[in-house]
């Protein structure tokens, strides 16, 4: 544990991309979709871009800071927060200072851009807040917890680069899996990290996942994954919102790890129109019994299929199906 010889705030820091832009050469820009960028696993995939040959890409960073504390406590002053982006390889440094947001509070926003030409493999994100302490200026008081990983060539937001799917048989498999036979996969948000366990007693379903089969099987394999993933975002939502710290006053806590960046996603979704401050009160209030837990169901399920984009998913599924039916029957 480091210690430092000021006063820091203890609450957390949490970071968000929000937008990633690309732009190639004649200005050509293209904004990737949302698949390419995971609040779970905090990393930008940059190879789902459809073109290879752009020179630079922008990122739109949200940042909570703990601003209550701040401002009670008084130990700082020209508060600032600064993202910077850096990578070992190429020694490349980039750093953006970010805006609160206009009506205050926790929020703070911004953009900071990558340079192809500055960097190889894998750049880090962190996000500082900088303040004077003591008359002494430019000093780091609070940080990001995890820095984002921004990955110039995989096309899968993954920060192991890989899949965080175990195939196991439910039926012969640990215990509590058993009660599960049925099921094709169910998503355990235990650990760590969620993580899906695939069934694989389920016959046929390796293949289709992992898109070993033919043209019509890669197309339901498709469809597969999406479900797949509004699945994990439904779970890691009920995980999140079921293990909050409460302060002395009632109010909820964002976590400060991945449980807090999935909230602040959904939230907008679930309860449009608030701020997510008071959308985490509203559905924490919700569900331990002051207000109708259950009316915010399809609430929840209507995000977690937007993340995981089940409505694009199948729109593409059925074109696909069309398609191929023509060439079979032209």
């Amino acid at each position: 544990m480091r210690v430092y010889p000021y006063p820091r705030p203890t609450g957390p820091v949490t970071a968000r991309v929000t937008a990633v832009r690309l732009r190639g050469p004649g200005d050509h820009r293209e904004q990737l979709d949302i698949r390419a960028y995971s609040a779970v696993e905090e990393v930008v995939a940059l190879g789902r871009a459809e073109r290879h040959d752009w020179q630079t890409t922008r990122l739109t960073l949200s940042v909570s800071v703990p601003t209550r504390e701040i401002e009670a406590k008084g130990h700082w002053s020209d508060v600032t927060v600064v993202a910077v982006l850096t990578e070992g390889a190429t020694n490349a440094r980039t750093v953006a200072r970010l805006s609160p947001d206009a009506g205050g509070g926790r929020d703070w926003g911004g953009e900071i851009e990558l340079t192809r030409d500055s960097h190889l493999d894998r750049a880090s994100l962190a996000v500082h807040v900088v303040a004077t302490v003591g008359g002494i200026a430019g000093r780091i008081i609070a940080s990001t917890a995890r820095e984002w990983m921004i990955d110039l060539t995989s096309d899968a937001p993954l920060r192991d680069r890989q899949l965080d799917v175990s195939t196991v048989s439910f039926a012969r498999g640990p215990e509590w899996l058993r009660a599960f036979r049925d099921a094709p996969w169910v998503v355990d948000s235990s650990g760590r990290m969620p993580t899906v366990r695939l069934n694989s007693d389920f016959e046929g379903l390796v293949a289709l996942v992992e898109g070993r089969g033919s043209k019509a099987e890669n197309i339901m394999g498709e469809m597969l994954l999406a479900q797949m993933c509004a699945d994990v975002w439904t779970a890691v939502f009920h995980s999140a919102i079921g293990d909050l710290e409460i302060e002395d006053d009632g109010t909820p806590l964002f976590p400060p790890d991945w449980r807090g960046a999935v909230l602040r996603e959904m939230l907008p979704d679930i309860l449009p129109g608030r701020s997510v401050e008071d959308a985490l009160r509203e559905v924490h209030n919700r569900r331990t019994g002051e207000g109708s837990w259950t009316d915010l169901q399809p609430r929840v399920h209507y995000a977690a299929a937007r993340r995981a984009e089940v409505p694009k998913a199948l729109a593409a599924t059925v074109r696909d199906i069309q398609r191929l039916d023509q060439e079979m029957h032209p």
